[in-house]
């Protein structure tokens, strides 16, 4: 990605020699020519650093230097005046600018304060993000299948650009993960990973967490709030269950997402922020579009690089691998397998997925206690002739044991199947499937 570079100066000749030279030189330049402009500028997208001309049509550069640093302490600034004494030097170095140059301007010289600032700036996220997986003990896992193998190979893709992505998949399968690992190997990794559940919040609520609000704005609103887009200018907002956010926040969301810009609840002030967006969601998001339940304009918005997460059952391969690294993660001592309970494990259906995977390990070790797993300490974990049969045949067939499961979760429900499928751990559109498939 080519560094973003916004010049500040309000000769035109200047301002089509800087833009020649370092466009030329693998820069993303925008010029303005006044101080006012140059605010509008810095709002309305990320910039790795600002050349600023000392004298402007409405004001001195070195004025704005201590509210540019304030609100984007990461920014390289290069002051450039045509009255090269010291004590203005001086002074713009003490007000928060990296770098003090002359006119006329070497470009040389520019072009290595530029790369040699923006190199530091890169080590010192670097150092950072090295800082924070140093505190983690394990490394996600995802399998070694074919299909994972696919996954992963779209996922480091998606991980080198700025597009938006959205994982498709069913609940539990590791899409959350998934996009952290994304986060973890892109270019933002040193700036925050922004989360929102969509399923969890609903209508004013939702809208209230991404945009924030003012006091006043509504009853419960007795204090302003900061909104999590607010949060993510510059960094990386995870909407998970996407598919079930509310079609009035769709609205709001998109124009977000378009024209980088929004107001919090109850504010005329137009804010703005520029992130980079990953979606998750357990639902067929077309299928949502034509009941009238997800926006078309969105769905082609967020819809430029899908990745499909697979469901536990599509790579049974790699369940042995991944007991072996769950065990790892949930206790500090080997812990034996037996043959018989890793079959057990690899030919059960797992309709929650790796989450249910984990939740079984987990009980089993409390079951265990420090001895070797058996069978026995994996209640309901029971595979029959047409589990393995399905096995065999790679077909989705149900189990009795799945069925009765479904049947007991739709009774206790009364029919709901948003319900009866939250219940078990399973997305409605495999609840659907499954009940049309059944005997």
């Amino acid at each position: 990605m080519k560094s973003a570079v916004l010049l500040v100066d309000d000769e035109p000749a200047t301002q089509f020699g800087y833009s020649r030279y370092l466009n030329k030189n693998g820069y993303e330049i925008r010029a303005v020519s006044t101080l006012a402009e140059a605010r509008e500028a810095v709002f309305s997208r990320h910039y790795d650093a600002v050349l600023l001309d000392m004298k402007l049509p409405d004001g001195s550069g070195i004025d704005w230097v201590p509210e540019l640093r304030q609100a984007y302490p990461n920014i390289f600034i290069v002051v450039i005046t045509g009255h090269g004494d010291i004590p203005v030097a001086v002074e713009a170095m003490r007000r928060g600018a990296d770098q003090f140059m002359t006119k006329p301007v070497n470009m040389t010289d520019l072009d290595v304060f530029l790369r040699k600032g923006l190199e530091i700036e890169n080590l010192r996220r670097g150092h950072l993000l090295r800082r924070r997986l140093a505190k983690k003990e394990f490394q996600p896992y995802f399998g070694q299948s074919s299909p994972v193998r696919k996954m992963m190979e779209l996922a480091s893709t998606a991980a080198n650009n700025d597009s938006a992505i959205i994982l498709y998949g069913e609940t539990g399968t590791g899409k959350g993960v998934l996009a952290r690992w994304i986060y973890g190997h892109g270019q933002r990794s040193s700036d925050p990973f922004v989360e929102v559940n969509c399923s969890s919040l609903r209508g004013e609520l939702l809208t209230s967490e991404l945009f924030g609000h003012v006091r006043g704005a509504f009853t419960t609103a007795v204090e302003d709030k900061q909104g999590l887009i607010e949060v993510a200018d510059g960094a990386t907002m995870f909407l998970d269950e996407i598919g079930d956010m509310d079609v009035a926040v769709q609205a709001q969301f998109l124009k977000v997402i378009e024209e980088k810009r929004y107001r919090r609840l109850g504010e005329v002030k137009v804010r703005t922020s520029e992130f980079r967006l990953i979606c998750a969601t357990n639902h067929n998001l077309e299928e949502r579009c034509e009941q009238g339940h997800f926006r078309r304009d969105l769905f082609f918005r967020i819809n430029i690089f899908p990745i499909h997460v697979p469901p536990l059952r599509e790579i049974r391969e790699d369940i042995p691998a991944l007991v072996q690294y769950i065990l790892k993660t949930q206790t500090s001592h080997d812990v034996a397998v037996p043959p018989e309970v890793m079959s057990l494990l690899s030919g059960y259906s797992w309709p929650g997925n790796i989450r249910e995977l984990r939740n079984v390990l987990e009980r089993a070790l409390l079951l265990a206690g420090g001895l070797a797993l058996a069978v026995s300490h994996f209640p309901g974990i029971s595979p029959n002739s047409s589990q393995s049969s399905a096995l065999a045949t790679d077909t989705l067939d149900l189990s009795s044991l799945e069925m009765k499961k479904i049947k007991v979760a739709m009774d206790r429900f009364d029919g709901d199947t948003k319900k009866a499928s939250e219940a078990l751990g399973i997305s409605r559109a495999t609840l659907y499937r499954k009940l049309k498939t059944s005997p």
